[in-house]
């Protein structure tokens, strides 16, 4: 599998505080890779360093072959990437299919000119820009909710629709902070079953997770952080048994 995304020699430094440290990672096309770490490693620095919100002090992010490291959010959104937060973020005082729509807003091929100078050529792309949203609400269970305000949902619904708000941009990589975070074990089961659906729709998915079951069963691939540092990776199953990762997570022995 080639990598989608590659970031080479990554340090960030917060004051005397080291964030991250030398830090490489690939996330391969087509794959589910699975972030891991105690609290303060570095996990949601680094989502945030491929979202423009931190840039590294030195190192570089390549995305689909093109250096992106150097590049604003709306324009890393642009070439495919996109994400959700660890704590909720959906408009709640509008409908969950302008939900949506807003998120779709940049596909949407109009201006101001067309809207005066072309009116029907303006009415399609708003036809198929609210087919597209419905599209993506069944994707994830909540078309029949489409008018409903995003404040009236359940929690887990709510989060599903920012995921369906996240894929309405098209991405190519699609990256999710903490995504089962105040999920009961129901939801958060939908959501794994989800998840593989919307990875075997062909996205490549990035996730932080603190449920390791939740991981374990969703991931590709593993990535553990600890202090900035990648510590370990590989298959779910070679994770659980190195032997520096049961020690961040269940202690060391003394002897």
């Amino acid at each position: 599998m080639a990598a989608l995304l590659e970031a080479r020699n990554i340090h960030l430094h917060f004051g005397g505080v080291a964030a991250l440290l030398d830090l490489n990672v690939d996330i391969r096309e087509g794959e589910i890779l699975g972030l891991i770490g105690p609290n303060g490693s570095g996990k949601t620095t680094f989502i945030n360093l491929l979202t423009k919100i931190y840039s590294p002090d030195t190192g570089t992010i390549t995305f689909n072959g093109e250096r992106i490291e150097h590049l604003p959010t709306h324009q890393i959104t642009k070439k495919g990437i996109a994400r959700t937060f660890q704590n909720l973020r959906v408009f709640k005082n509008v409908s969950v299919l302008d939900n949506i729509l807003i998120g779709g807003h940049r596909l949407i091929g109009t201006n101001m000119v067309n809207i005066f100078l072309k009116p029907y050529q303006h009415v399609r792309e708003e036809k198929k820009a609210r087919e597209k949203a419905m599209r993506l609400l069944e994707v994830v269970r909540l078309s029949h909710k489409a008018k409903e305000l995003a404040k009236n949902l359940p929690y887990g619904e709510q989060r599903r629709l920012e995921l369906a708000r996240a894929l309405a941009t098209e991405p190519l990589l699609l990256l999710l902070d903490e995504p089962t975070a105040g999920m009961n074990p129901k939801e958060s089961q939908e959501l794994i079953v989800l998840l593989k659906e919307i990875n075997l729709m062909g996205k490549t998915l990035f996730i932080i997770e603190h449920n390791m079951r939740m991981i374990m069963n969703v991931s590709h691939r593993i990535l553990v952080l600890n202090a900035g540092a990648t510590i370990c990776e590989g298959t779910p199953a070679e994770v659980q048994k190195n032997e520096r990762v049961q020690e961040i997570y269940l202690g060391k022995e003394e002897t």
